[in-house]
This record gives C-alpha cells, structure tokens and sequence, in this order.
C-alpha cells in the first residue's frame, strides 16, 4: 500500500439501524440535535457519539474547556447499540474462575477495577450535575447468579477473591436469593454493591444533553471518510467537513469499515425479548433488580421500573419488567420466564423477538417484563471505562481505537 494510500481512509459500509429498541421505545421520541453542514474547525473530532465517544468528549472537555470538539454520530442517539444493551455499568472484573491468584493477577485486577470505578465516578458526576433519577442512574449493585453446582462453584471462589482484595460482598443461598428474584431457578448468589444500574438509552441521551460548548454533537451525520490535511485530518461527511488536528475512533467494529483490523475482528450480533406489562403480584421477589450469570455463557436477567409513559403508549407507574440475556438465540429451559410463566400460556407475551422492536402502539397494564441480550452488553460499558483513559493521549495521538 502506497503512503498515500494510507493516508486517505473511505467507509465500505456505514452503521444500519436494527429496529427500535425496547429502553427507546420507553422515552419520549428524542429531537436529535442538527446535522452538519457545511465545514467546521475542530481541535478533536470524534467518531462515533454512543458510549466511548460521548464520554471521551466529556472528558476532553474537562481537562481543557477550551478544547474544540466535534463529535459525529451516524445516527440519532441512543438508537444504536448503546441504547440497547443490558444497562450495567461494572466496578468489578466479570470473571469468576479462581485458577490461583497470584500477584500478578491481583495487580490485574486492581489495574481493572481502578478503570472501571473511574469511569463509574464520571458517569456518577454527570447523574449528581444534571440530577438523575434512579430511574435512569441506580447505584443499587448487582447479583451473580448461579443456576447449577459448577456456578455455584465458580461464585464461592469469586467470594474468596474478593475477601483477599478487600472488596465489599454477600453470598445467598438457594433460599435467599429466591427471595430476591422470585424464581427458584437460582441455586445461589453473589451480591457485590459497586455496580451501576442504568436505562441505557436514556443515560445516553443524558450524556449527549449535557455537553457544552465548545463540544458540538452532530446526529445523522456518518463519517464517510478522513484524510490527511496537512499536520491534521480533514473527515468528510454527506454535508459538511471537519478539519480537526485529532481524531477519535470511537464507532466500535465499524472501524474495519475504514480498513482498520480486517480479517482481525468478529462482529457480535445478540437479541432481545420485550414482554407486556404483568401485574406485580404474579411475581414474587423484589421489585427491582439486576443479575449477570456465574458462568460465562449464562443469561443475564433485570427486573425494572419502566416509569409513565405519554401518546400511544400507555403505561400505568410503576411498571416493572425483566431483561434477559444470552449469546445463544434459543432460551434455556431454567430460565426465570420459563419458570414463571410455565403455568400460564399468555403470561407475559415478548412484544417482538427481535431487537426489543416494538412495530407500533402499545398498550400495557401496570406491570411488565422485559428483555434478551448478551453477557457482551455489559462490555460497553469497559469501553465506557476505557474512555475515561484516553485523557490526555487524545492529545499525543492522531487517533485512539477502541476494542470490538
């Protein structure tokens, strides 16, 4: 490849919009901010406006308020992946597995927590600054669950972990966390009280809302390509240009779109399940919560608050719902829902498989159940982290990438 070549980066594909997700469909619909056009000046423009770059913009903008920053988001936002993932922002690494832990995993894992709470305590100063409720930013932590001896295991040398590491935590048994969740498909729990519990694509939205100037947010308007300028980068988009001396790539896989880690990457796609509104009494335990599975390839499960809606959307406060993930398509026997609802065939009937999709008016009772995604949602969310590290490298590099 020519340097020339190099220095020129065109789009084979631009980001598609799957259908509307079950958190959007919840909200008011949201008056995206404008699309460029024309040309703009920018010190740093940014790829991608979900979750990395929103906050890497957020953060740039705190450690030098002067900085010009352009943030270009192909979409609206909040109706790409970041408002449709499981809502969990993470102190704590997921693995479970206790293969020895050695000083150099405990480094690891102090390296990762101290990420991790970083990024949580900006997430946290946005929710205290533009005062967010808990039905969009709930530091109420989260339960491991296990539903088989070989989880069981797996939670019990996780507690020994955290008992070395000086970290705060609970087991419950079968009975207790029962208790909680309602269902006695779980053998066992481990609770840990760092975890952030969020409606995604309203903490989204909240991100995009509270940036300032001179941090402008452009929606509808993809990247098609960027070049070198001269010392900087000049990024094309259907109407306008920015010339900007930095470039952030925050647009995930996409970024093989622009020739970057072809053959390298493996696209990830997950589904959800959206179910009515159910009455709270067909369903014991408490009212709110949220789960990631012992294993690995497990489900992840939320029950929550949907709030009142407005217009076709009918919704009686406080609804509840249930949000459940895994990498497999096919659900699995054990799961909550199953457990739940084996008694009655119209219980709590999924509004559409796919995506969370809701193809029109909706009207639900006072009480719902909610959603199928995968155990990798919650990996958004260490991009979230990850975002928090650019600081000053967003300054010494021309551009940053992201992990798929």
């Amino acid at each position: 490849m020519t340097q020339a070549a190099r220095n020129v980066f065109v789009a084979s594909r631009l980001p598609k919009r799957a259908g509307v997700s079950g958190w959007v469909a919840t909200l008011a619909p949201r008056t995206p901010q404008s699309t460029l056009n024309g040309s703009v000046i920018a010190d740093v423009a940014i790829i991608g406006g979900g979750f990395a770059g929103l906050s890497a913009a957020r953060r740039i903008s705190r450690l030098d308020p002067t900085a010009r920053v352009a943030v270009l988001e192909a979409g609206i936002v909040g109706e790409g992946p970041a408002g449709a993932n499981s809502g969990f922002i993470i102190d704590l690494p997921h693995e479970v597995s206790s293969d020895g832990f050695s000083g150099e995993s405990a480094a690891r894992f102090r390296q990762s927590v101290l990420i991790q709470r970083s990024a949580i305590a900006l997430a946290t100063e946005m929710a205290t600054e533009n005062g967010w409720g808990k039905n969009v930013f709930d530091p109420c932590g989260r339960y491991s669950v296990a539903i088989s001896a070989e989880g069981d295991k797996h939670l019990e040398d996780y507690a020994q972990q955290l008992s070395k590491m000086g970290e705060d935590h609970r087991l419950l048994r079968t009975r207790e966390i029962g208790a909680v969740t309602g269902s006695p498909v779980y053998t066992s729990g481990l609770f840990t009280p760092g975890t952030v519990i969020v409606q995604p694509a309203a903490y989204i939205r909240g991100v995009a809302d509270c940036l300032k100037k001179p941090v402008t947010l452009y929606e509808r308007t993809p990247a098609l390509s960027f070049e070198r300028l001269g010392t900087g980068w000049l990024v094309k988009t259907p109407q306008g240009s920015v010339q900007a001396a930095k470039i952030i790539m925050a647009n995930n896989g996409h970024a093989e779109s622009f020739g970057f880690f072809r053959g390298r990457l493996l696209h990830v796609f997950t589904y959800a399940s959206l179910t009515e509104a159910f009455d709270p009494s067909r369903l014991s335990g408490e009212r709110k919560w949220a789960a990631t599975p012992a294993l690995p390839m497990g489900t992840t499960v939320r029950r929550i608050s949907t709030g009142t809606g407005t217009g076709t959307e009918s919704w009686c406060a406080p609804a509840t719902a249930i949000i459940r993930a895994s990498q497999s398509a096919t659900p699995r026997s054990s799961e909550p829902a199953a457990s739940t609802t084996a008694s009655s065939p119209n219980a709590f009937p999924p509004l559409a498989a796919s995506g969370c999709s809701i193809a029109g008016p909706v009207r639900w009772r006072s009480h719902a159940i909610m959603c199928r995604h995968s155990v990798r949602s919650s990996v958004a969310y260490s991009r979230h982290a990850a975002a928090t590290a650019l600081e000053h490298r967003t300054r010494r590099h021309q551009g940053s990438r992201l992990r798929s």
